[in-house]
């Protein structure tokens, strides 16, 4: 595919620093931010405001959602209506600013769950796909390299320990004034990861043709810096 400018995906765990990376990357190419999870967070936000917030987290136990249920998450997801600001860093909901109501834990959980929904996932694939139809685009998420943008010109995978990623999320957010608890943030992580890598639809992989990085050592500026000797050696190339 010719596109006027390259897609570039980050792929990776929760916590990991994608959102920071993604953000300073698209910021330094002059390219727009696609946070694709900030996609499913308000899908889940919006379930949730229409009474779903139950049925998302019966999604994967034994009984499951109703039919009738999934249908309407679906409905939800097809008939999202989402807007991106600054650069990325605003998402707007029906023109409500949700930018900070998406970012609580329990969004984030139920995120990971309606996202391995099919029909939810396949509703949102061809809005990210619309999105980036032009290129100049960095994409955020947990498989924008895998199954969202398969053809993207440069791929990367960004990963860190585990308890390094819970110690960033706890920072995080209690520099927004969320509550946070180290042992309850790691035990989240370890679960999301068991769940967004086990999942049955499009689960959290590393592409074959991803750069690695892990950030357990590294600040978000020296993997940025990492992925723009990357970026000119294929450049180059």
């Amino acid at each position: 595919m010719s596109r006027p400018r390259p897609i570039v995906t980050i792929d990776g765990p929760a916590g990991a620093g994608k959102s920071t990376v993604s953000r300073a990357l698209a910021d330094r190419l002059g390219f727009v931010y696609l946070d694709t999870g900030a996609i499913y967070r308000t899908v889940a936000l919006a379930a949730d405001a229409e009474g779903l917030g139950s049925a998302i987290d019966r999604s994967d136990a034994p009984q499951g959602a109703s039919v009738a249920e999934i249908a309407r998450l679906e409905s939800i997801a097809g008939g999202l209506r989402i807007e991106f600001e600054d650069g990325g860093r605003r998402v707007r909901l029906d023109g409500r600013d949700v930018s900070s109501e998406i970012r609580r834990p329990e969004v984030g959980q139920r995120a990971s769950k309606v996202s391995a929904i099919p029909g939810v996932r396949r509703a949102l694939l061809d809005l990210q796909r619309r999105i980036a139809s032009r290129g100049g685009v960095v994409a955020e998420g947990r498989d924008v390299g895998t199954v969202v943008f398969p053809d993207a010109e440069v791929k990367f995978f960004l990963t860190a320990d585990p308890v390094v990623r819970a110690h960033r999320r706890v920072g995080d957010l209690l520099a927004r004034g969320i509550p946070a608890v180290l042992d309850e943030v790691l035990a989240e992580i370890e679960a999301r990861d068991a769940r967004d890598s086990g999942r049955a639809v499009a689960p959290l992989a590393c592409p074959a043709d991803a750069v690695t990085i892990d950030s357990s050592r590294l600040d978000a500026d020296g993997v940025v810096a990492r992925m723009e000797e990357v970026l000119t050696s294929r450049k180059n190339a």
